[in-house]
């Protein structure tokens, strides 16, 4: 691998995550970015675990949802065990799945159906939060070098940073969205009913709590039909 083309094109890759305008447009980049720079990756996906359920985000292709969805079904695999952590290991491989495995034995054996040669794992991180894992597969047995891995891992570690810093800006203008949409709809609320700022917000958290429904979709409601229906 010739590492100093290799080195311009991660600090490209840096910036480019950075320059995403959404949370989704950056995990789709990351995925893209792992086919194109990593040696022997024909397809990518970040696996994430919410408790028991596994959600596949940015697949490139098919292939990679059905990877996540037999490792979820079995409770093993090398993107599973990353996203969990179980081992402490940065990275995670199958060199070659037309060979028996004594590790994940009984993923290697039916994942050979989905067209899949060989793979890895990498744990997406940062100091704060563990975030998942990005997975990387190739159709042909033992087709990751050496090479391939520390590619993907440095790509791992430079994509951990943009998927937390996205994820967080995503959350933020969630908010500031949540806060307006409330506020529109306590001005509705005043205006109809002829309450005080405290009432009308009082009025709409308890209407949340008889109805268990969140807050923003009460808000929401209200904004859309003028008012409290029921």
């Amino acid at each position: 691998m010739d590492w100093e083309a290799f080195a311009e094109r991660m600090a490209t890759m840096a910036r480019d995550l950075l320059a995403q305008e959404s949370l989704d447009a950056t995990l789709e980049r990351i995925s893209a970015c792992a086919v194109e720079i990593v040696e022997g990756c024909d397809a990518a996906g970040i696996l994430v675990l919410h408790g028991e359920r596994v959600e596949t985000l940015a697949p490139t292709e098919s292939m990679v949802v059905r990877s996540d969805r037999l490792q979820q079904r079995l409770g093993e695999g090398p993107c599973f065990d990353a996203a969990v952590r179980l081992s402490g290991e940065r990275a995670f491989r199958i060199h070659d799945f037309t060979r028996p495995q004594e590790r994940w034995a009984s993923y290697v054996g039916r994942a050979r159906e989905l067209g899949i040669g060989s793979m890895m794992g990498f744990l997406l991180y940062t100091w704060q939060e563990n975030l998942g894992a990005l997975n990387l597969y190739s159709r042909r047995p033992a087709a990751f070098t050496k090479a391939s891995e520390t590619a993907g891992w440095l790509l791992a570690s430079h994509a951990a940073v943009a998927f937390s810093s996205a994820r967080t800006a995503d959350q933020l203008q969630q908010a500031l969205e949540t806060r307006h949409t409330i506020g529109e709809a306590m001005g509705i609320l005043m205006e109809r009913l002829k309450i005080t700022e405290d009432d009308a917000f009082a009025l709409m958290r308890r209407v949340s709590q008889e109805r268990n429904v969140k807050l923003r979709d009460i808000a929401r409601q209200i904004c859309v039909s003028g008012g409290l229906d029921g």
